[in-house]
């Protein structure tokens, strides 16, 4: 067993499968304390099994580590709360906090429900949310920890039929960009991963939305996902460790024998003049400077 991560203690959202499950298994074998934090639902969110996050718990104890489960939801602050304080009751300290726990509830959005919006939105970005903030009360006052997110191309490049999962995911970049910058001065870093594996969730999209991403050149896309749910995990566990204690405010994309560094958003044109513009001017310079080659993601198309 290695120890990278000896004597940490860490919650992990979304643990009972898939990235999640990778996860905390990897930061169990490299010597943390795992709460391991899942509600056995499906990938629409509906139904419930707690054997889920046990089966994980109960794995992880075979291989010779520590864990406990959780079937508190994130998508409250007392649930929330809640999970950070079984940490603290159970191991006596936090110093790592990993949320993916997510959901999936796909649909055009002229098509989109309102139930579906809010249940995705309260699942991926309240529930990172109520995790990190009352993981951060503790950060703070021990001047220590470790915030690992998980964002999503569907956010950060978009997709279609995923308004409500793309607006939760690019929240998530930002607010973990944010908290970086919060919680900095207390010796806690906060990054994010963008993964791309074959899991249970992204296996339900469909693959008409992938090959149209990479057809416009989107890194990552692509109907075929590279690897595992598993190669996501060295990623997350180097970013818990104290060798990463440099690494605050950024975003990696992973996939199986690939991490790169995103760039933040940057200006890459800019048109400048005394005054403001008018819209004749605009009329006459944005196509020629701005407007120049810029990409449409979804050009108009005749009706068949």
């Amino acid at each position: 067993m290695a120890n990278s991560l000896q004597d940490k203690v860490a919650v992990v959202t979304g643990a009972g499968r898939g990235i999640g499950r990778g996860v905390a298994m990897l930061m169990a074998q490299e010597g943390a304390k795992v709460v391991v934090v899942d509600l056995g639902v499906n990938v629409d969110g509906t139904g419930q099994d707690q054997s889920v996050a046990e089966q994980v718990v109960a794995e992880i104890k075979a291989a010779g580590g520590t864990a406990v489960a959780s079937s508190e939801s994130v998508t409250s602050m007392a649930g929330g709360e809640s999970i950070i304080q079984t940490a603290v009751d159970s191991f006596g300290k936090l110093d790592i906090v990993v949320t993916v726990a997510g959901i999936l509830r796909d649909r055009m959005i002229f098509n989109m429900a309102e139930e579906e919006w809010d249940d995705v939105i309260s699942v991926h970005l309240k529930g990172t949310f109520s995790i990190v903030k009352n993981a951060c009360i503790l950060f703070r006052q021990q001047r220590s920890g470790r915030v690992i997110t998980f964002s999503s191309t569907s956010g950060l490049y978009g997709n279609s039929g995923q308004c409500n999962y793309g607006a939760a995911k690019d929240g998530i970049a930002g607010f973990t960009r944010v908290v970086a910058r919060d919680m900095g001065r207390y010796g806690v870093t906060a990054n994010s991963i963008s993964p791309s594996a074959a899991t249970r969730m992204t296996t339900s999209i469909p693959d008409e939305a992938r090959e149209l991403r990479a057809s416009r050149g989107i890194t990552g896309a692509s109907s075929t996902l590279r690897g595992g749910p598993d190669d996501i995990a060295p990623m997350v566990t180097w970013l818990a460790s104290d060798e990463a204690a440099h690494v605050n405010g950024h975003v990696f994309h992973v996939t199986e024998g690939l991490i790169t560094l995103l760039n933040e958003p940057e200006p890459v044109k800019t048109i400048q003049k005394d005054g403001k513009w008018t819209v004749d001017e605009l009329i006459r310079v944005v196509p020629v400077t701005l407007g120049f080659e810029l990409l449409n993601p979804a050009p108009s198309q005749n009706p068949t």
